[in-house]
């Protein structure tokens, strides 16, 4: 059997009083793309130090490609890649560069880096830019050089910290694009990101908050873990209407997707009626009400829910 790319055993980081990640119990298999979502100071970022060597964890035991990382973090870097939220690009040194310091970095074999810039140049579509400055390049290019610069030393697995935070929707396609042609080469992807439109992309997805992982499943199977029925609908005056939902019986939450509701029930069947009657006597108009499918975002916000209710 195949060891997995990622294993951690109650994997526990402390920063003084403050516990970051706690009782972690993650595997990557070797090969899938997993996705790691939670809001600010859920322990994403820590997860990812912890995992990359950088940090070391208070107590419990974590394996990158097979190795220790107490016993062994030099090994296992050598192996990986990481992109942080804030990669440092050297924006008075061109893209050409760039990709040649990174290559004295990561120590790459000389007669291999002319031929391996070349790859990324074109792999990342920046043939045309390599004499661009780095700081000249748009937030979409940089991420790309950003990527170009990590993958330098050819690693087995990669870490990319939001990598696409503040990237224009195209941009973030074209990301994701190379993200996949990584993958069917076979090289191991741990994404964190704050859209969920990325995480349905992920072969597998953790949900994490308050520095616990509390479900790790496909995007499929974490929408059937959903409890209740969702509702879709517009009404006016839309304000009065969340706040006359968020009051009645059945109703777990309400949140709002631009011009829309999302009414998390507890049962449909029972609560729909209560809901619409509310609606009615209190003179606001529903112009749209129909039962749709969640979508992770409100898995999510249904896991948060449930976990705040858990503790209350």
């Amino acid at each position: 059997m195949e060891q997995p790319a990622v294993r951690t055993q109650a994997l526990r980081k402390e920063f003084g009083s403050v516990v970051a990640v706690e009782a972690l119990d993650l595997t990557v298999v070797r090969g899938e793309i997993f996705g790691l979502v939670g809001p600010d100071a859920a322990g994403k970022t820590t997860t990812f130090r912890m995992l990359c060597g950088i940090l070391p964890p208070t107590s419990g035991a974590a394996f990158v490609l097979g190795f220790d990382l107490r016993r062994q973090p030099e090994a296992v870097k050598r192996r990986l890649g990481y992109m942080s939220q804030r990669f440092s690009l050297y924006g008075d040194l061109t893209v050409l560069e760039n990709l040649a310091f990174f290559s004295d970095i990561y120590h790459v074999p000389r007669r291999e880096r002319a031929a391996r810039r070349q790859e990324l140049l074109e792999f990342s579509r920046l043939v045309p830019f390599q004499k661009r400055l780095a700081q000249d390049l748009s937030g979409g290019m940089k991420q790309k050089l950003a990527l170009a610069c990590t993958l330098m030393h050819t690693p087995e697995i990669l870490f990319l910290d939001e990598p696409t935070t503040g990237v224009d929707p195209v941009s973030r396609r074209d990301f994701w694009h190379i993200l996949y042609q990584l993958s069917e080469q076979g090289v191991t992807l741990v994404v964190s990101t704050p859209y969920m439109d990325e995480a349905e992309r992920c072969t597998r997805v953790g949900l994490m908050h308050r520095g616990r992982l509390i479900h790790a499943d496909t995007p499929a199977a974490l929408k059937q873990r959903m409890a209740g029925d969702l509702l879709e609908m517009t009404c006016k005056p839309a304000q009065g209407c969340k706040e006359l939902l968020q009051d009645l019986p059945g109703v777990r939450s309400v949140q709002t997707f631009g011009e829309r509701l999302h009414v998390w029930l507890k049962n449909a069947d029972r609560d729909q009626p209560v809901v619409e009657t509310a609606l009615a006597r209190a003179g606001i108009v529903t112009a749209h009400l129909r039962r749709i499918p969640p979508t992770l975002e409100d898995v999510f916000v249904s896991v948060i829910e449930a976990q705040r209710e858990a503790q209350a």
